[in-house]
């Protein structure tokens, strides 16, 4: 009986020495496992990559270097900025996307008024089916485009403006009813100078002829719907920019509020 007790005694410490053996060679290997999983310095991956240049700005880019050949000699001839002719070229066709232009190569938006003899197609735009001119390629419409402003006599006044003042230009195609966009100006304004596309007046023009001031806006008043946001687009500055300026502490504006724009 002894002997069946010191053999039953010795079988548990061979179970629970086993046993115990077995967990810590289980831990041994899933610490193993959970180092093996460790992200080396190559591995990390990195999110503050610059972002790429959108699709649109893309293709206005593209945009710019197959046309600014033409809108140049357009200004040789007819003495419109090409800065002018480029930017309308960009906003009213959406940079060569729009479908107006994609099925018709008309690149300015113009409609067929009287006398067109050419081509014509119909899109909704103020009106639902406008009649639209059609060109046989974009070259045609460039050229149209500088024959329908100097033509028409309420264009008449911008083309005694100094050469390549773009904006007096921008300001001007508005007031004689070429769109009936309020911010029309604004826009072409901002693409000229977004890409440059005064130094093509430039190049046309040479070096000694200089590029017209830009109006200094000091004040605005704020109107129906403005947002400190929308200010701060529409004269180039940040929002943080408007707030110091004007000593505010918070984004709320109201009807008839003035804001000063610069120092």
């Amino acid at each position: 009986m002894k002997y069946n007790y010191i053999i039953i005694g010795l079988l548990s410490v061979v179970l629970i020495t086993s046993c115990k053996s077995k967990k810590k060679i289980a831990e041994s290997s899933n610490k193993k496992r959970i180092e093996n999983v460790k992200i080396s310095k190559n591995d990390e991956i990195i999110t503050n990559k610059p972002a790429k240049k959108s699709s649109f700005q893309s293709s206005t880019i593209a945009y710019i270097n197959e046309y600014k050949d033409i809108a140049m000699e357009e200004m040789r001839i007819y003495k419109i900025p090409a800065s002018i002719t480029l930017a309308q070229g960009i906003l009213e066709s959406r940079s060569g996307n729009s479908e107006l232009t994609r099925k018709s190569n008309n690149h300015f938006g113009i409609k067929c008024h009287k006398g067109w003899n050419g081509q014509k197609v119909y899109h909704d735009d103020d009106k639902n089916d406008e009649c639209f001119r059609v060109y046989k390629n974009p070259n045609n419409s460039f050229k149209d485009h500088s024959k329908f402003l100097a033509n028409r006599k309420r264009y008449a006044k911008l083309f005694k403006l100094k050469k390549g003042d773009y904006v007096r230009w921008a300001k001007g195609l508005s007031t004689a009813g070429y769109a009936t966009d309020r911010r029309y100006p604004a826009k072409l304004i901002a693409i000229i100078e977004k890409y440059n596309l005064h130094k093509y007046d430039r190049k046309v023009l040479g070096k000694k002829e200089k590029l017209p001031k830009k109006d200094k806006v000091e004040n605005y008043v704020v109107v129906k719907g403005d947002t400190l946001y929308s200010i701060s687009k529409k004269f180039g500055l940040s929002v943080d920019e408007l707030m110091q300026l004007n000593n505010l502490s918070t984004n709320e504006i109201s009807i008839g509020q003035t804001l000063v724009l610069n120092n």
